[in-house]
């Protein structure tokens, strides 16, 4: 496998090192198996319309485009009020 460089700040670099040296890691390590754990777009695109399918297989519920927004909503709502904004 080949290495890469990345550019970034270093306080995020130093972060990094933290979190990886508390797990025993290395930063190298602790990065790459964030990676396998962190869904692409396309890979979550993918696992929302699977749980649809199953959510209107299970109940028959199959929410609309405005129905979700509305929804979306009201949770974004909710969580800023939970969260004290």
């Amino acid at each position: 496998m080949t290495d890469a460089n990345v550019r970034i700040p270093e306080e995020a670099r130093d972060r990094f090192a933290a979190v990886a040296a508390a797990e025993g890691l290395s930063v190298r390590a602790y990065l790459a198996r964030l990676a396998e754990t962190l869904l692409t777009p396309q890979e979550r695109a993918e696992r929302a319309e699977q749980a649809r399918a199953l959510l209107k297989e299970w109940s028959g519920y199959n929410p609309d485009t405005a129905e979700e927004r509305s929804l979306d909503s009201e949770l974004d709502r909710r969580l800023a009020e939970a969260g004290g904004q």
